[in-house]
């Protein structure tokens, strides 16, 4: 069986080089509509979606997530970081797998649209931290939220070479 989404949930790919222009506003509109429509436990739309493309900002965003990490440029030099947060998992049990949920469409989106994106962690560490609320505030982020994971988003200026065979017994059907 094969059709548009199934063909583009094969071929998607994680984007670790971009292109420094930025993309354009109908583009990241598309990409941010498409994170609105990710499933969310008892339709709670609990996951809130922050894009920044401030270059300080963006900037700031990829510093910070490098000091966690333990390494420079996590969003491998992407013009758009696209930050969804949530609540508290103590507050909403379905946070984190509702967020993830809005970042897997995101990407498929993105995907769909001819941009590249990449999933990228740690922001739950970052937004953890002095700085990162003090840029939680900044970029007008309720205070009880925690970072869950974040996107790099751009033209991609290469793509991997390869797919990774999926593993054997990947799934299994038990009727």
């Amino acid at each position: 069986m094969d059709n548009v989404v199934l063909k583009a949930l094969r071929e998607r790919r994680s984007i670790r080089r971009y292109k420094p222009e930025q993309i354009t506003d109908e583009e990241l509109q598309a990409v941010l509509e498409a994170g609105t429509w990710a499933p969310t436990g008892m339709g709670r739309q609990d996951p809130w979606i922050v894009a920044v493309q401030r270059p300080d900002l963006v900037e700031r965003i990829d510093r910070l997530n490098g000091e966690i990490l333990g390494s420079p440029h996590p969003f491998y030099g992407a013009p758009t970081i696209v930050l969804v947060f949530g609540s508290d998992p103590e507050v909403w049990r379905n946070s984190v797998p509702d967020g993830s949920l809005v970042l897997g469409n995101m990407m498929l989106a993105a995907h769909a649209i001819g941009l590249g994106s990449c999933w990228i962690n740690r922001e739950r560490e970052m937004f953890a931290t002095p700085e990162g609320k003090a840029l939680m505030r900044e970029l007008g982020v309720d205070e009880g939220l925690i970072g869950i994971g974040a996107l790099s988003l751009g033209y991609p200026a290469s793509f991997p070479p390869s797919v990774k065979p999926r593993k054997e017994g990947y799934y299994r059907i038990i009727k």
